[in-house]
């Protein structure tokens, strides 16, 4: 793990992202304010490589709206995990493709579409806290419910058996880590990948009302693109839809647990715009996607004052851009009520998350909802013993074992 004060011993630079103050895990380091504060840009070694971090809210938005700056990181910043002569995935891509292997995806990620779902997620919910309090006490949040509840809507939404879940979620935990050696990293990947085709496969003999079969019938058939491609995108959709849900259901619990009042105001919350709201300020003030956003200069290009240089390489610090004075006041204060909207916790520009409206139904769903039917929900355990994903590409919390 890498801390405030660790350093790279080649290049004496600081290591990102850093770990997160044992006796604050929900805030940023303390050391990213500074970064904000400094000229230009702040040097750091991240994956191995020597990058720019990106870390005022303005620096952010600038960086990842700007055409001379690329998201084509793969074999770059970031290892060829997907296997020499992989077909490509959407987010590594650069318009005018990644616009139109996006749009494909888009159709069943709509606003109408997302919000057809909401009945169907709401019985999942409470079915999972059905199963919960039916196994006992004491539970673990992320097993028994953070990881299962959006594990199963995108495995409806993309046609993938449930039954099967446990092997990607395995196989997603072994990519997601920090410390992990690529050689793991980039079996995992193609053994989901592997997965996604044989998929496919039977998507084409027996299709059904999902975004695989669609893909098929409308894409593979009239020849806009191969059978591997959807594959590829569905095992990147698989990953990101579980993975990053997942973590801020449970992170947001464990942070509401810490703060009593804030769960109060959410779980007696009645009307959606502040139940809305409230997961806008939990996203913005918690930002688990602390070190994914990779990019790379393919021109000469000045951000925050900072030239850099072709070839050169940054990665967005979301959580300090979160936390930017420039975003709104009193940034570093969880306010439920105050709108948080304009955040990047999904990113910025064209590349920001294509799942984000369905992201953001589960989390209004699933919070309000485990709140309300566990009302004497509280941990196990001393807070003290909880394991932060510090290790991990998407920060939360590897477990949170309550009672009720």
């Amino acid at each position: 793990m890498s801390t405030a004060t660790d350093t790279d011993e080649a290049s004496g630079l600081p290591v990102f992202p850093s770990e997160r103050s044992a006796r604050c895990p929900f805030d940023p380091p303390a050391d990213y304010a500074k970064w904000r504060q400094g000229d230009g840009l702040r040097r750091a070694v991240w994956n191995g490589h020597t990058v720019w971090v990106v870390s005022r809210f303005e620096d952010i938005k600038a960086a990842l709206s700007d055409p001379r700056i690329s998201a084509d990181v793969v074999g770059r910043l970031q290892g060829e995990e997907r296997g020499a002569g992989a077909p490509p995935i959407f987010p590594r891509l650069d318009d005018p493709e990644h616009a139109r292997l996006r749009r494909m995806l888009t159709k069943d990620l709509t606003v109408k579409r997302v919000q057809g779902m909401r009945p169907r997620i709401q019985e999942m919910v409470d079915d999972f806290i059905d199963q919960m309090i039916a196994k006992g006490q004491p539970a673990d949040i992320v097993r028994d419910f953070a990881l299962p509840v959006p594990s199963l809507v995108i495995s409806l939404l993309l046609g993938v058996p449930y039954a099967e879940h446990k092997f990607f979620q395995q196989h997603t935990s072994v990519m997601m880590s920090l410390h992990r050696p690529q050689a793991e990293r980039t079996a995992a990947s193609q053994a989901l990948f592997g997965y996604l085709r044989e998929l496919v496969a039977r998507k084409e003999r027996e299709p059904g009302d999902d975004l695989i079969s669609r893909l098929l019938r409308e894409h593979v058939a009239t020849g806009d693109i191969d059978r591997d491609t959807v594959a590829m995108n569905g095992h990147i959709l698989l990953n990101a839809g579980h993975e990053t849900t997942a973590n801020m259901i449970a992170l947001g619990t464990a942070f509401l647990l810490q703060n009593p009042d804030d769960l109060a105001r959410l779980r007696d919350a009645d009307d959606p715009a502040v139940i809305a709201g409230a997961v806008e300020e939990l996203l913005r003030h918690l930002t688990i996607v602390h070190s994914l956003v990779a990019r790379i200069a393919v021109e000469d290009v000045t951000i925050g004052g900072q030239l850099i240089k072709v070839g050169e390489g940054m990665v967005m610090n979301l959580p300090a851009g979160n936390r930017d004075p420039a975003l709104l006041n009193d940034p570093d204060v969880f306010d439920l009520g105050r709108n948080a909207r304009g955040h990047v916790a999904f990113g910025h520009g064209t590349h920001q998350c294509i799942g984000q409206t369905l992201a953001r139904a589960e989390l209004e769903i699933a919070l309000p909802t485990l709140l309300r039917r566990l009302p004497g929900l509280e941990l196990a355990v001393p807070f003290e013993e909880l394991r932060f994903r510090s290790d991990m590409s998407i920060y939360g919390v590897h477990n949170l074992p309550v009672t009720w």
